[in-house]
């Protein structure tokens, strides 16, 4: 059995934002036992609020003893266990042949030397290190796909009318495809965990400012200071994360 990962400091937030009536997001942050979260359940569709917090909940309650591949291994068993249920609500509970019941998710899983990202849909895993900023995670909207696969310029895959749309959410289809990232973890090292509501509100320089300030709490704070100043017409979640 591994140790309980003390080496992690985080700080976790989750707010509707100004617009929305409600929060569909939700997030885990438990530090003592390696492994953070965010999920947005989908918007317009079917109780994207219960989606998420569904996700949060089996993912809280699982066994994580053993190593970091067991974990990393339950934790997606659980992920597809959810989305079968999701499936099963909205046939079981849908007046509409075409309803959906979904989150996004992405989840991160440490110890001293490693880390596993998994996720699915477009909340995002960021990296801080040695004063520079990388996005781990590649978001899975129809965006992201006409820029990989069909080569087409990033503007003009955003004036698409669907650009937003999802390819890949727990509950959005019968099979659930996940993209794990697994990779070595340095004394310094900060990550973020967000929903497309945070990203969405500020720019690169800010989540780079913030996840080079002096603690988790800070970094969450500065992130929810500049995204709620603007219109912030999504709800904004994140978990940041420090080795």
């Amino acid at each position: 059995m591994e140790a309980l990962q003390s080496c992690w400091k985080s700080a976790a937030r989750t707010d509707r934002g100004k617009v929305r009536e409600r929060n569909e997001d939700s997030v885990l942050a438990q530090p003592e036992r390696g492994i953070w979260l965010v999920a947005d359940g989908m918007g317009g569709h079917l109780n994207g609020a219960l989606a998420s917090r569904l996700i949060v909940e089996e993912i809280a309650e699982l066994s994580l003893n053993g190593n970091l591949d067991q974990k990393v291994r339950r934790v997606r068993q659980a992920l597809h266990v959810v989305n079968r249920r999701l499936g099963h609500e909205v046939t079981v509970t849908a007046d509409q042949p075409d309803a959906v019941m979904g989150s996004t998710v992405v989840a991160l899983l440490g110890n001293q030397e490693r880390a596993v990202c998994l996720w699915a849909g477009d909340s995002r895993c960021y990296l801080w290190r040695n004063q520079r900023l990388y996005q781990l995670s590649r978001d899975h909207s129809l965006m992201q796909q006409l820029i990989h696969e069909e080569q087409v310029d990033p503007l003009e895959a955003a004036r698409h009318p669907a650009a937003n749309a999802l390819t890949r959410a727990v509950g959005a289809h019968e099979r659930l495809v996940l993209d794990i990232l697994e990779f070595s973890v340095q004394p310094g090292d900060t990550l973020l965990l967000c929903s497309d509501g945070l990203y969405q509100s500020v720019s690169t320089g800010i989540l780079s400012h913030a996840l080079g300030l002096l603690s988790p709490e800070a970094a969450v704070d500065y992130l929810f200071s500049h995204a709620l100043s603007g219109p912030a017409r999504d709800n904004i979640s994140a978990v940041v994360m420090r080795r």
